[in-house]
């Protein structure tokens, strides 16, 4: 006899479902020889904890006992959580795209009883309309058609098998302009009068944000620094951001950035503190530093779990209504502040009609700076004061398990973020969560588990684990010194090569080679929200190969590259992370000083360096009486005579030693 199962189980995601009337079960090898058994194709449902359409999926027809019971009639039903097995969601979503279909979550896909997909969607409604089949209508057919039409149906699904295999690398040459050349396309796309890409909805695209900053830094070029600032001043100011309590929403469902899909993402908060923190160091804007201090504070306040790694989401939805938590009548503001409500309410564009289904979001889209001192400090007040009133009302659902991947981007963010606006705290918090997921979420062979939670660490590590926990373990060494985070990120990075290296192809896998077999293993030069690993490895491999002198890894990074030629020659607007990679394997800063790392000299040197924007940055201390890096081409000349000694270092050439600050900023600059 089937029943729901989930109950068994750690994810938030899955367990929102385990009263569901469906006889849900968790993906695995059971799962398959069920549907096996009984000869039933299996119903996919792939969500996430924080998806304001998967719970109206859920509430409109897994909580229906009539559809409930017509799917456990005649499906297999297994609900994945996308965040805690992203193989599973990556390579059905890929799936969905072969049968030409838009892509999202839920994601409902309907699978042989082997796995293989044959048919599938997004969202399915309770009942036909608005040229959409209804959820019953789609279950009965699918069932008639793969017990009448047995033939096509497992031509459908070894087509779409064939071509989820196809998908390889195809080795070739890079351009030397890659990054100039795609800096150029993606700047036709960006909009240059409300920032971020054109169009709606409107998603942050750090990584791509980023690849123009570096072009930028490259060549000077005006445009492009000013797409990235319009870009983060408007998010910064727009309703995407949670000006109460800090941190961005998931995406912003109009071209304005006001109307944001309310769920916050761990994954765009790290990215955009990361993002926003390097161009603070170029320009100075007070309003980022005020957004990268709030946002860490939020993470403080709001996304801290077990062992001080961080949680993964918070829900869009609370009481049952999407925004709710978040969105304000005048009344309401009139009632919290008093006399203060006038001038708030002409700063954040509030109005008795609203801006959004009748009630306000927060926004000050109409400010692209911040006022005087002395209005801003009456606007805190003024945001203190709602937010203890928004505090009584119910919140919205938080995720609370710890993924690798996740936490890797927020400790890089908070590592660098810290060293650039001098928060000993926020480095420590990095190095906390770094600490806890090296052990707690490591296996006793040394590998790595993707989730956590519950006590429970769970699930084979992704390529995205290894690539975002060994650029944190870097971005940690450089602002600590402690050299046994370049150890850790050796480890991993061999163990990267090992499990997740095509040594016939270069690049990597998504999967390791042991890990549980699915029907393809992908690979993908391209970023989702977040950054691609392959385009993350390609970064960690040249930042190694300077700080060991292996040229291997190197030649690991150049293949790697070249893997995905043809992806970049064609569409390298999708891989911004592999072109950043690039750029730092081109144009890698490696600053070497010589000399005690707590001595007075060093510290002023070490500050300078994290007041710069140097987004391929390689930092090293190395005593008097240490020998400088093998393959460092100063190494040679160097003769050290007392005094705190740079050199910075760009690919096989060295500048002059410098003792002088004022020489070394100008070096940097």
């Amino acid at each position: 006899m089937l029943r729901n199962i989930l109950d068994q189980e750690t994810s938030p995601y899955l367990l929102q479902h385990k009263d569901n009337p469906v006889h849900w079960q968790p993906w695995g090898a059971a799962a398959l020889d069920l549907a096996q058994k009984h000869d039933r194709p299996i119903l996919l449902s792939v969500g996430y904890a924080a998806c304001h359409w998967c719970h109206v999926m859920a509430h409109e027809s897994f909580e229906n006992p009539d559809i409930a019971a017509l799917m456990n009639e005649l499906f297999i039903n297994v609900k994945v959580d996308r965040e805690e097995r992203p193989d599973i969601d990556a390579l059905y979503m890929m799936a969905l795209g072969l049968m030409n279909q838009p892509g999202g979550w839920p994601l409902t896909l309907f699978l042989t009883p082997q796995g293989a997909p044959f048919w599938g969607g997004t969202y399915f409604p309770p009942t036909s309309g608005y040229g959409r089949p209804g959820f019953a209508d789609v279950l009965r057919r699918v069932h008639e058609a793969y017990h009448a039409e047995r033939d096509n149906v497992a031509r459908n699904a070894a087509a779409i098998t064939t071509a989820l295999n196809a998908q390889g690398a195809r080795p070739g040459d890079l351009p030397g302009d890659l990054l100039e050349s795609a800096a150029s396309n993606l700047l036709a796309l960006v909009d240059k009068t409300h920032g971020g890409l054109q169009g709606a909805p409107k998603f942050p695209q750090p990584a791509s944000f980023e690849l123009l900053w570096r072009a930028f830094l490259r060549s000077g070029a005006p445009a492009l620094a000013e797409a990235v600032e319009l870009t983060l001043n408007r998010m910064a100011q727009g309703g995407i951001y949670d000006h109460l309590g800090g941190g961005f929403a998931r995406y912003a469902v109009d071209h304005l950035w006001l109307v944001p899909h309310f769920e916050k993402m761990l994954y765009d908060n790290a990215q955009l503190i990361e993002l926003m923190t390097l161009v603070w160091q170029r320009t100075r804007t007070p309003l980022l530093e005020a957004r990268v201090r709030e946002t860490v504070r939020w993470l403080f306040a709001e996304m801290m779990a077990e062992g001080g790694a961080f949680a993964a989401s918070l829900d869009a939805d609370s009481d049952g209504e999407e925004g709710k938590f978040y969105v304000w009548s005048e009344a309401e503001i009139d009632a919290v502040l008093g006399e203060r409500a006038t001038f708030f309410k002409e700063i954040y564009g509030m109005t008795a009609r609203g801006n959004w289904e009748g009630k306000n979001i927060l926004t000050r889209m109409d400010s692209p700076t911040l006022l005087e001192p002395g209005e801003e400090a009456a606007l805190l007040g003024a945001r203190v004061a709602l937010l203890e009133a928004r505090a009584r009302r119910v919140r919205p659902g938080w995720d609370d398990k710890i993924l690798a991947d996740w936490n890797g981007l927020a400790i890089a963010a908070l590592a660098n973020a810290g060293a650039a606006f001098g928060e000993p705290d926020w480095i420590a918090a990095a190095a906390g969560a770094f600490g806890f997921i090296a052990t707690a979420m490591t296996s006793p062979d040394g590998r790595l588990r993707h989730s956590y939670r519950a006590g429970r660490a769970r699930h084979d590590a992704v390529l995205d684990d290894y690539a975002n926990l060994c650029h944190a373990a870097l971005c940690l060494h450089d602002v600590t010194g402690d050299k046994t985070y370049v150890d850790q990120c050796l480890v991993w990075t061999k163990l990267t090569e090992r499990h997740y290296g095509d040594p016939q192809n270069g690049g990597f896998y998504f999967t390791a080679d042991d890990a549980e077999g699915l029907l393809a293993r992908s690979r993908s030069p391209h970023d989702q929200p977040t950054p691609s690993g392959n385009g993350v490895m390609v970064g960690v491999c040249a930042r190694l190969a300077a700080l060991t002198g292996d040229a291997h890894w190197r030649r690991l990074a150049e293949r790697s590259l070249r893997a995905f030629a043809e992806p970049l020659a064609r569409h390298a607007v999708h891989c911004a992370s592999l072109i950043n990679g690039f750029d730092s394997l081109s144009n890698l800063v490696h600053i070497v000083l010589i000399g005690e790392r707590d001595s007075a000299d060093c510290q002023a040197f070490l500050a300078e360096v994290f007041r710069h924007s140097l987004p391929a940055r390689l930092v090293e201390v190395i005593p008097p009486d240490a020998a400088l890096p093998p393959g460092l081409p100063a190494a040679e000349k160097h003769q050290h005579d007392g005094r705190l000694t740079a050199y910075v270092c760009h690919g096989q050439s060295c500048s002059a030693p410098v003792t002088d600050l004022a020489a070394f900023t100008a070096l940097l600059t």
